[in-house]
């Protein structure tokens, strides 16, 4: 099942992965196997090539490996046995890097089977997320499609630099499952989210499209920039979430926010930590019913300028240090949708 190795243009050695697929076919021995080789060798790439890939268990990632597809047509799915296993935190992640540096998941799509499974019945859906980026430093994410999710799409819990690059995220499922948002970092800091398609809506379960949520360590340094975000019925587009620790020093650049309840907002869960020092310029928000940013709370030093409103709601920021919202403007062009490139129809 597995192919010769080969020496990338870098000279990184890229280790081929094949098989026959058969959804009866377990394929996550042979993958794990390959990444703790490839871990041992001291790094290197495990190609696996285009098939659907069905996994009784988790795939566990180690230092200085990257877990790369062929593109769409690689595609690891959760077996009909998916959930008899879990995560090393008690959760059911398709992908985790439990504490692996130097690590990069790119051009897969990964299927949490949530139109199959019944996740809710399961221990500690919510303990381990669909690609699940854990405790770990240089982490790259991108051109990945998450589909069939039942719980968050992309999460990156207690991390540090990581960039999440060029992925889609989607939610169809209706009246199963509730909080899933597309990317959501918790207790990390020092990130890029980058050009990244969110669709949290295309169901009725989905939850917010991107969110920051502190808990035992802070969000601090992260840059949410070009990307296309709706949120589900259930959130916002981006949600700041202060628990009990704070949210700082973030900017969101040249987003386009379509179709979610809310655009961006905070949300407090657990605690009512501050959130200073964020910047929101240069972004879209089309088709918005509810406010297109409404934040509130212990903040201070909001700039919210230069964003385009159309047909949305208002701009509210609540009182705080250095707050303030100016050179925003509402847009009469007729736009109805946004393509999965980002081009407003």
């Amino acid at each position: 099942m597995t192919g010769h190795e080969t020496t990338g243009s870098a000279g990184v050695k890229v280790m081929p992965v094949a098989h026959r697929s058969h959804p009866d076919e377990d394929t996550s021995e042979v993958i794990q196997q390959a990444i703790d080789r490839a871990s041992l060798l001291g790094g290197a790439i495990v190609e696996l090539l285009a098939a659907r890939w069905f996994l009784d268990r988790p795939v566990v990632l180690k230092d200085n490996v990257e877990l790369r597809g062929v593109g769409a047509g690689t595609c690891l799915k959760a077996s009909l046995s998916f959930l008899e296993s879990q995560g090393p935190h008690g959760g059911h992640p398709l992908i985790t890097t439990d504490g692996a540096e130097n690590v990069t998941i790119r051009g897969l799509t990964a299927d949490q089977s949530a139109e199959l499974l019944d996740a809710n019945a399961a221990r500690g859906r919510l303990k381990e997320y669909l690609i699940d980026i854990r405790y770990s430093k240089n982490v790259v994410v991108e051109q990945i499609q998450t589909t069939n999710p039942f719980t968050y799409s992309i999460a990156v819990v207690g991390s540090e630099h990581f960039r999440i690059r060029n992925n889609m995220t989607t939610v169809t499922t209706s009246g199963k499952y509730d909080q899933l948002d597309g990317i959501h970092v918790l207790g990390s800091s020092f990130g890029r989210i980058l050009g990244n398609w969110v669709d949290q809506g295309a169901g009725a379960d989905g939850d917010d499209g991107m969110a920051a949520h502190t808990m035992g360590e802070a969000v601090h340094d992260v840059t949410y920039e070009g990307n296309v975000i709706r949120g589900g019925r259930h959130g916002a587009g981006l949600q700041f979430a202060p628990g009990n620790e704070p949210i700082y020093n973030i900017a969101v650049l040249d987003n386009t926010f379509w179709g979610s309840p809310v655009g961006i907002r905070t949300g407090y869960y657990g605690g009512r930590a501050p959130l200073d020092n964020l910047v929101i310029t240069g972004n879209k928000f089309v088709d918005i019913p509810g406010r297109a940013v409404d934040l509130f709370g212990r903040i201070a030093g909001i700039a919210v300028t230069n964003n385009e409103l159309c047909r949305s709601g208002d701009i509210k920021i609540g009182a705080g240090r250095g707050n303030y919202a100016r050179s925003n403007r509402i847009s009469r062009r007729s736009r109805r949708a946004v393509d999965p490139q980002g081009a407003a129809k």
